[in-house]
């Protein structure tokens, strides 16, 4: 469920230092924004932020880029940073438009429980449909990497079937991450509720040359 709009998100992402203004303008220079040349890391859809956050707070020694298409969600993400984190910005736009932004520049795209679209005519909104692969290759600086979390079946299955015949190799999966040996997992809001419930979630990992 889509949370309500909140009055005073777009001011509060305006004068945050996390949230990137005018995220075309870097097209080709995060490394300058971030003032490093370590890897860059993106979430498309992060939510409310606690799994990118965890991330950049975890591993110091690569950069994190959370997106967000809702402003009181990303508000929400904004808000729960407690103390300074350098390595971390956040990006309010369309996963679509990526290629817009980001030139060869990403190592890694996290896809965490993604929007379904559970009707066959919606397919091409679903963030593993060929039509956003082929965006996400422009934005790869060399080797491809995608890790999804889910916990809706029919998408894994979809998102297998479109990642193998878009030529992508699969490794790690898990139809019951909890229970998986995988370890040094971060969770994100929607995967700690579910698995309180008891709701497997899916996990893969794809690598592409």
């Amino acid at each position: 469920m889509r949370l309500r709009n909140n009055k005073n998100a777009k001011s509060i992402l305006e004068e945050s230092k996390y949230v990137v203004k005018n995220p075309e303008s870097n097209k080709g220079k995060w490394s300058k924004n971030f003032g490093n040349k370590n890897p860059i890391e993106i979430e498309i859809g992060c939510g409310k932020g606690n799994f990118i956050i965890e991330n950049a707070l975890t591993y110091p020694d690569k950069n994190f880029i959370g997106i967000e298409m809702y402003d009181t969600v990303l508000m929400y993400a904004v808000n729960k940073i407690e103390k300074d984190i350098p390595n971390l910005r956040f990006i309010r736009m369309d996963a679509r438009l990526l290629d817009e932004v980001f030139d060869k520049e990403i190592d890694l795209i996290y896809l965490n429980f993604s929007d379904p679209w559970p009707k066959t005519r919606n397919a091409k909104r679903r963030l593993t449909h060929e039509r956003f692969l082929t965006v996400y290759d422009k934005v790869f600086k060399k080797d491809k990497k995608i890790f999804m979390k889910t916990d809706n079946v029919n998408l894994f299955e979809f998102s297998i079937e479109s990642l193998s015949c878009y030529g992508y190799k699969l490794k790690n999966i898990s139809l019951d991450l909890v229970n998986s040996n995988f370890e040094g997992n971060i969770m994100t809001e929607y995967e700690k509720k579910f698995t309180e419930k008891g709701i497997k979630i899916n996990r893969l990992e794809a690598y592409k040359d």
